[in-house]
């Protein structure tokens, strides 16, 4: 499999265009409505460009990386003939396809992307789905490509995976938002957090469970830190509630280890 087209110009499109290129089968083609953005990734594979339906080349595998809510409308606006065609989406099904497409397909790699910064492609989770044969054997030859393992789930499962995933990157990122605010306020900035951050996360990467990496006032049910927090967050009441459901939840959480 040579001929690959990547739909899209995001930071998945980006990464995945380097990956393929760096693999020595760089796309044929990126296909994109963002013409500024779709020239920049196509001039890393030194592949051609398009915006128009009419000028998509031909290809045996097509990769929409896109936002998630654009798959259904753009599988269906475009002519991907008997070609397998496969979205990138952590929680939409393989349905979410148009019924135009033959061969459908799901390549979702768990990870979070940057334009710009670079990545072990092959140290990178992915996760497989299809419609037939057809389909599956394409994605197995994709991961070889990448030189990832590629393992299949299916829509329901991956789902619950990306729901995993939200929780320990796009959350965990936002706490850290939180805790960048709070420590500015307090007059140190974010900087005395960050030794913090690289041991809490190397602690729960390194342990079987983070479960038992747990610490803090919550998992000792100390009342006294936790009622201190909540009067100092009384003007922040939607910190205020955050701060109030965690605490309960790691305590909740803590009495069934």
């Amino acid at each position: 499999m040579t001929q690959i087209v990547v739909i899209g110009s995001g930071n998945l499109a980006w990464a995945l265009t380097r990956a393929l290129t760096d693999a020595g089968n760089p796309p044929v083609q990126i296909y994109s409505r963002n013409t500024a953005e779709g020239i920049s990734i196509a001039k890393i594979a030194g592949c051609r460009f398009a915006s128009e339906p009419g000028k998509l080349a031909k290809a045996e595998l097509y990769i929409i990386a896109v936002s998630d809510r654009a798959i259904p409308t753009l599988s269906a606006s475009l002519d991907f003939g008997d070609a397998v065609v496969a979205h990138t989406a952590g929680s939409w099904p393989i349905a979410s396809l148009s019924d135009k497409v033959k061969h459908k397909a799901v390549f979702y790699p768990l990870q979070t992307f940057t334009k710009g910064r670079e990545l072990d492609f092959p140290s990178i989770p992915v996760f497989i789905e299809a419609s037939d044969d057809i389909a599956l054997t394409a994605m197995k030859l994709l991961g070889e490509i990448l030189g990832v393992e590629a393992r299949q789930l299916d829509s329901r499962n991956r789902s619950m995976l990306h729901a995993a995933a939200v929780f320990a990157s796009n959350f965990t990122n936002y706490m850290y938002t939180v805790g960048e605010q709070l420590a500015t306020e307090a007059g140190v900035g974010f900087e005395v957090l960050k030794p913090l951050i690289t041991e809490t996360a190397a602690k729960a990467v390194d342990a079987p469970s983070p479960r038992q990496t747990q610490t803090g006032p919550a998992i000792r049910n100390d009342f006294q830190t936790r009622s201190a927090h909540c009067d100092l967050l009384t003007e922040k009441p939607d910190l205020k509630n955050i701060y109030i459901n965690l605490s309960k939840s790691i305590w909740e959480t803590s009495k069934k280890i």
